[in-house]
């Protein structure tokens, strides 16, 4: 869908045009781009909600509502121009601030209120270190990189959330797994932006799709998730933590060729 002409120009409306030239009702589409985004922040409290009434898998369900809204608003904003259309709307920051909220917040309550972490002081301190690292990461001003790459472990706490409920995973376990998630945060490895890295796309985009559909066939399978199921669900995180390790190491090489070859021009 292309955005009408502007007024005065070939095949153009006759109502005055908004920013850009941009008609009302295109512009509104943009506006509900952004309303489609923020309804992650809803989602959010309803799978706090969920969690609080011991309603799991309702919770993980509306996890998977958000990885499709968080999936695909951002393919919905560039092809309604939102930039454009409405330029004095932060679209970035509302993002942010919903994946904070769904992909840290809420899935950390959801496993506090399940006990899969430490009881006591040390339960306290580990559900503390999501929330303080994401943070740090969430207002990095490189936590994206110009060529679509999360910098450090991309707060996939919901991904967490969900892996060590389904493989009903202890409290000692879920612990490591925070500590090292925590960890990673701070290391500069370069993980997948599934929708946007241009290398391996489609390939990318197509076990995303298998991916989403194995998480909802072991949410639906529990309490007694599927093994085939599950080893076909670890198999896409296997790919993604060795595709983004392979992409880091090519983007080293690259930079330390291209320094090489800027100190013998110099």
């Amino acid at each position: 869908m292309a955005p009408p002409a502007p007024s005065g120009a070939a095949g153009g409306s006759s109502r005055a045009p908004g920013p850009a030239g941009f008609s009302r009702g295109f512009r509104l589409g943009g506006a509900a781009v952004h309303l489609y985004t923020a309804s992650g922040s809803v989602l959010a409290l309803l799978i706090v909600i969920a969690a609080l009434n011991g309603r799991t898998t309702t919770a993980l369900w509306l996890g998977l509502a958000t990885l499709f809204i968080d999936g695909t608003d951002g393919m919905l904003a560039r092809r309604m121009r939102v930039k454009e259309t409405i330029p004095w709307f932060d679209g970035a920051r509302l993002d942010d601030i919903v994946d904070y909220l769904t992909y840290v917040f809420a899935p950390v309550v959801l496993l506090w209120t399940t006990d899969r972490l430490p009881s006591g002081t040390a339960g306290w301190i580990i559900a503390a270190l999501p929330l303080l690292t994401s943070s740090f990461q969430f207002c990095r001003v490189d936590a994206k990189t110009e060529d679509h790459f999360f910098l450090g472990f991309p707060s996939y706490w919901n991904i967490v959330a969900f892996y060590v409920i389904v493989m009903d995973l202890g409290p000692t376990t879920a612990a490591v797994l925070f500590v090292v998630c925590s960890i990673l945060v701070f290391v500069p490895v370069r993980y997948v932006y599934p929708s946007r890295t241009e290398a391996f796309q489609t390939p990318t985009l197509a076990l995303t799709a298998v991916w989403l559909i194995t998480y909802a066939v072991l949410v639906a399978e529990l309490p007694h998730p599927n093994p085939v199921v599950l080893a076909v669900s670890l198999g896409y995180v296997g790919y993604y933590l060795v595709l983004s390790g392979y992409l880091t190491a090519v983007g080293i090489r690259r930079r330390r060729g291209l320094s090489a070859q800027g100190v013998e021009g110099g």
